[in-house]
């Protein structure tokens, strides 16, 4: 029963045909491993075998043999070979026509398989052939290792009893049965070895003279030495000498591979102490290399202050080298302290780079962008300004042009606030109207220098005439250079007389055309509605001899008509725009104050989304209110406006505080005599007319035609605001004769630093004048003659350069002086006499006869016998 169970089990096999075997074979192998000072020993290596099965042709797997490859022969097809071969092609193209697509595919799949196959095999035989050159190769090699060892034991002395001459007799035989053992190894079919199969290698250990103290079996037993070898002594002259230190080579680093023990070549490395000394060696060549390569000079930006850390880095410099050098200049700071702009320029210079000077206004730079080209410029609207006395009907004719009430809306029919409309005539022309409070917006934007108007409507009251406020409006017209026209009002009243103002008119040198002149004269009636057209056809005339225009797509530019603050809307600005468009969400810059456009509304209080050149609206969204004249620019960032913002409030808060403490008119003069001014403006106010008319006289004749007094206003009467307002937008100062500031106009003035000057002699206020129309002249440059010397001798002193001994001939020689160089009675050399000496000591001056030294500043060309003339420069003040 059993018998047939056992016959029925199928027996024990494996996947693919081998040798099942319960202990796995080790092959071992020796190679000798050469160290440095000659030393070396053999050590004992595992190789590691690889099979190879193939398909044989009857389909089976079968071992490929490693040992002896047949050589590759190419068969030399018969006849009949040839006739078979071609006509299995043709019964394969048959065949192949009347496959199917699926049948074609899988043939032309099984054909690149068969392809495959034998590419791997043609790759596998070829890795075989180089596995077994490399066994021939490690053979040979261990045949001449054998036979040295077999020389090495026949040469070898009677051994010795004291067992000196052992280890090499023991050497000699070890190698030997290596060899054998090798030799047997190699034998084997199935042993073929490889120099790439080698998994691991184990010393067998060596002595201090390199000497194997034991030889390793392949088998894995010990094998005694023959009883009857005796230890010889090793000869002197067969001991490997020490290398030469010359022949020393790089150390071996890293782990023992087999192809550094197979390798012949001995590696030897540098020691620790070297690679240290090649190292501070190139450290040296690199720290001399930066000593002497070019310095590198670079532009150096100074603000207005700089702390000490800042400067360096910005130099590129050490911190203490300029710590150092500010000692040098009697600067004691620190790393961290602040200094000048005056003091870090010097520093750089002393460094050798170049020092480029920035200050806080450079953030304006750029602000209003750059000038349009021609061809990106449109014809845009005028913008009048509309001037005159009080009540002579300035709002009246503006809201007659305009078709509305707008005086009804005023406080007792007077114009309290700045307005700006656009009014569109019934040609469909634009012309837009600013309306001032007399004229004291009008000359602050002036003062700012924004020129705001194009045309200005002078408006006279035909039974009234010129009035003060008239004359006022006609020197503020005449300052900012624009054309004049005249609209005569209230021409409907019996007591009317236009031919009344014409001529008074010629008194302030306004020449109509009826009598001559370019100014234009039109005779209207704001109450009777008369002659509108013809002012509005005059305006547009004149607007189209200016040929304005601007360009619309750009950043908007304009100028602040009025500001104000209104409960629930904020600060809210009437804003001209110049040139641009200013659309919602713009950020924008006016004056010292900046914001954001939420909404812009125009003339008529409708909301709109953009506004052009020529165009007023109200602005919302400004953080502060600005002042009336403010310029407006609109900038790319918040950023950037909040600089620049900061920036003028800055600005103003210092010159408010600088106007409480100046001097004005001594100021002016002081301006004057540095070439500031040629002109001296000046308000006058007096209080009976013949006291004018003298002022005015004395004037005209302290004129000269390198310097003259510029009244920009005379009139009679009290000092007010807008004669304060004048004086401050041209700069100039008020002269009041026997009259008196009201006390708005002395706040105005110490608020904004206008100088006020009371007389009430004629002959003071001439000689006031004078003094300051003399200022400003020229002064006159008077040489006063000293002396003369003769050079005798010429010495080199250190640190001084070039001293000349001469000997004073005529006068004396002053140290401070100017001096003269004669050659041959021609002049060579003109400048300071630096250095004054009698023998050692410093005098202040040498007198006639009496010999001294003298040295000039930046200057060494002196040669003996030269005459030196010495004399003073002397400015004298000329007087009218």
């Amino acid at each position: 029963m059993s018998d047939t169970k056992d016959t029925d089990k199928k027996p024990l096999s494996l996947n693919r045909p081998g040798k099942l075997e319960l202990k796995k074979r080790v092959e071992t192998g020796q190679v000798r491993q050469s160290f440095s000072h000659g030393r070396s020993k053999m050590v004992t290596v595992e190789v590691k075998k690889k099979r190879t099965y193939t398909r044989n042709s009857d389909g089976k797997m079968s071992q490929q043999s490693q040992l002896v490859e047949p050589p590759e022969v190419t068969p030399t097809p018969t006849p009949e070979a040839s006739r078979a071969t071609a006509a299995a092609e043709k019964v394969f193209e048959e065949n192949l026509s009347k496959l199917t697509e699926g049948e074609k595919a899988a043939r032309a799949k099984a054909l690149e398989e068969a392809r495959l196959r034998a590419e791997d095999e043609a790759a596998r035989l070829e890795i075989e052939a180089k596995e077994k050159a490399a066994q021939e190769k490690l053979a040979q090699e261990q045949e001449a290792l054998n036979a040295a060892a077999e020389e090495k034991a026949a040469r070898a002395p009677e051994a010795l009893n004291d067992g000196e001459g052992a280890a090499p007799a023991k050497e000699a035989a070890q190698e030997t049965k290596v060899g054998q053992k090798r030799g047997q190894g190699e034998n084997a079919p199935e042993t073929a070895r490889s120099p790439r199969s080698v998994k691991s290698a184990k010393p067998t250990g060596d002595d201090d003279d390199g000497k194997a103290k034991g030889a390793h079996r392949g088998d894995g037993h010990a094998k005694k030495p023959d009883a009857d070898k005796k230890p010889v002594k090793r000869r002197e002259e067969e001991r490997r000498p020490a290398p030469r230190k010359s022949d020393e080579k790089r150390r071996r680093s890293g782990k023992l591979t087999i192809a550094d023990a197979l390798s012949d070549g001995e590696e030897r490395g540098r020691s620790l102490a070297a690679v240290r000394r090649a190292r501070e060696k190139e450290k040296q060549k690199q720290k001399q290399a930066r000593a002497t390569a070019g310095k590198i000079m670079r532009d150096v930006v100074i603000p207005e202050t700089i702390t000490v850390q800042e400067l360096a880095n910005r130099m590129a410099e050490r911190a203490v080298d300029v710590i150092r050098e500010l000692m040098k200049m009697g600067v004691m700071s620190t790393i961290n302290q602040v200094i000048d702009a005056d003091t870090a320029e010097l520093v750089v210079a002393e460094f050798g780079h170049t020092a480029r000077r920035v200050s806080e206004a450079d953030v304006e730079i750029g602000l209003a962008g750059i000038d349009d080209a021609q061809g990106d410029l449109a014809p845009r609207a005028p913008v009048v300004t509309v001037m005159g006395h009080v009540d002579h009907g300035k709002t009246s004719l503006l809201d007659a042009l305009r078709s509305t009430d707008v005086v009804s809306g005023e406080a007792g029919g007077i114009t309290q606030h700045i307005g700006a409309y656009q009014v569109t005539t019934e040609s469909g022309a634009k012309i837009t109207f600013v309306d001032t409070p007399g004229h004291a917006a009008f000359t602050d934007m002036r003062a700012r220098g924004a020129k705001v108007t194009d045309l200005v409507i002078l408006v006279v009251a035909a039974d009234d005439g010129i009035m003060p406020q008239t004359v006022e409006a006609i020197h503020h017209a005449k300052a900012a250079d624009v054309p004049i026209i005249v609209a005569i009002n209230k021409c409907d009243k019996p007591e009317a007389d236009p031919a009344r103002v014409r001529t008074e008119l010629l008194q302030h040198e306004l020449v109509p055309e009826e009598l001559g002149g370019d100014v234009m004269c039109v005779e209207v009636s704001a109450k009777a509605r008369t002659n509108l057209g013809q002012l509005e056809e005059t305006i547009l005339l004149q607007a189209e001899m200016l040929d304005l225009k601007a360009n619309p797509d750009r950043p908007a530019e304009g100028v602040v008509i009025e500001a104000k603050m209104e409960q629930g809307r904020g600060s809210v600005a009437t804003v001209l725009v110049q040139r641009g468009t200013l659309r919602k969400g713009d950020i924008f810059v006016a004056g010292s104050e900046w914001g954001r456009v939420r909404a812009l509304i125009d003339d008529h209080g409708g909301t709109v989304d953009a506004a052009g050149p020529a165009v007023p609206v109200e602005v919302l969204g400004l953080n502060g209110t600005p002042e009336a004249g403010d310029e407006m620019v609109v900038v790319d960032s918040d950023t950037r406006a909040r600089e620049v913002s900061e920036y003028r409030q800055r600005k103003k808060r210092d010159v408010r505080a600088a106007a409480g403490a100046r001097g004005t008119l001594e100021q002016m003069f002081e301006r004057i005599q540095e070439g500031e001014a040629e002109e001296l403006p000046v308000v006058i106010k007096a209080d009976v007319h013949g006291s004018l008319e003298a002022i005015l006289t004395a004037l005209e004749k302290l004129s000269t035609d390198e310097v003259k007094a510029r009244v920009l206003h005379a009139a009679v009467g009290g000092i007010n605001e807008s004669d304060v307002v004048l004086a401050r937008a041209s700069g100039g100062f008020i002269i009041g004769f026997n009259v008196r500031a009201n006390a708005q106009a002395r706040d105005l003035s110490r608020r904004d630093g206008v100088d006020i000057r009371y007389y009430s002699i004629i002959y003071d206020v001439t000689d006031d004048m004078r003094k300051a129309l003399s200022g400003m002249l020229a002064p006159t440059i008077r040489e006063n003659f000293l002396g003369y010397a003769e050079v005798r001798e010429v010495f080199n002193v250190s640190k001084v350069g070039k001293v000349a001994g001469c000997i004073v001939t005529d006068g004396m020689v002053r140290r401070g002086s100017k001096v003269r160089l004669l050659r041959d009675d021609v002049v060579v050399h003109e400048g300071d006499l630096s250095q004054l000496k009698r023998f050692k000591d410093d005098v202040k001056e040498v007198k006639e006869g009496t010999e001294c030294g003298m040295a000039f500043a930046n200057y060494d060309n002196i040669k003996v016998g030269d005459q030196i003339e010495c004399f003073e420069v002397e400015e004298v003040a000329r007087e009218l």
